[in-house]
């Protein structure tokens, strides 16, 4: 299946390393002037320097005010991916305020805050727009010591089908991809783990871990014109592990 976006603005958050930095570079690799927005510099700049055409933003997400004037800046936007995500382990009862804090802010908050000035420019130009937010697998199933990434998570798949609902009727879809663990610097230290690691492969009945790839295709699919009639869905990336 040929997918393009010649003639297409996109904006990937997250963008500076991992599934973020994939999806932006297939993006710009498909025809799209893209944007890639990171809170690192020194990550931006490596993606300038492998992908001369890409435009970087730098900015914390965390920082709502600062996040939103950055986005408009921008300009208008035909495609958006909410890759940006951080994660901390805890036990349930240990789970302070910071940490919730912290995580939603980046996981859930920055989503909203994007996605917000991204769809009021896309209603604005009547021209319609597609919308993915980069979940996870545990935002439907529960995992030991991740109270605060579950939460987050759970809470952008559902702000995801409210956004489907109220944003479709401008033709803006928005859907989320919700991979199962991936070989990222975010989680190579589980997966490279001599206990972890074996114990999350058996869960998977492809029997092997995700690539940056693997996510990045479906996102392509979702942005893309052959995903026309999508809306508000979560399609899981998984390997089958959620049936295992």
């Amino acid at each position: 299946m040929d997918i393009r976006f010649h003639g297409k603005r996109a904006l990937v958050t997250g963008a500076g390393r991992g599934i973020g930095k994939g999806i932006a570079e297939a993006l710009a690799a498909g025809g799209a002037e893209t944007y890639a927005l990171d809170v690192i510099q020194e990550n931006l700049d490596r993606v300038k320097s492998e992908n001369p055409s890409m435009h970087t933003v730098c900015v914390d997400l965390s920082d709502w005010a600062a996040t939103r004037k950055a986005v408009e800046e921008i300009g208008p936007i035909d495609l958006l991916v909410n890759d940006a995500g951080i994660i901390s382990h805890a036990p349930f009862v240990d789970t302070d305020e910071n940490s919730l804090d912290k995580l939603f802010d980046v996981n859930f908050m920055a989503a909203v805050n994007v996605s917000q000035v991204v769809a009021k420019g896309m209603i604005e130009r009547g021209k319609g727009g597609a919308i993915v937010h980069i979940s996870s697998l545990v935002s439907k199933r529960g995992a030991v010591n991740l109270a605060a990434y579950c939460s987050s998570k759970g809470a952008l798949d559902q702000t995801m089908r409210v956004m489907a609902l109220e944003l479709g009727p401008h033709q803006i879809r928005v859907n989320c991809v919700n991979p199962f663990s991936t070989k990222t610097d975010m989680t190579n230290s589980v997966i490279n783990d001599p206990v972890r690691g074996p114990a999350l492969l058996a869960k998977i009945p492809l029997g092997r871990f995700l690539e940056v790839k693997d996510v990045v295709h479906p996102v392509l699919y979702l942005l893309s014109d052959k995903a026309d009639m999508i809306n508000g869905v979560t399609l899981v990336v998984d390997g089958g592990s959620a049936i295992a």
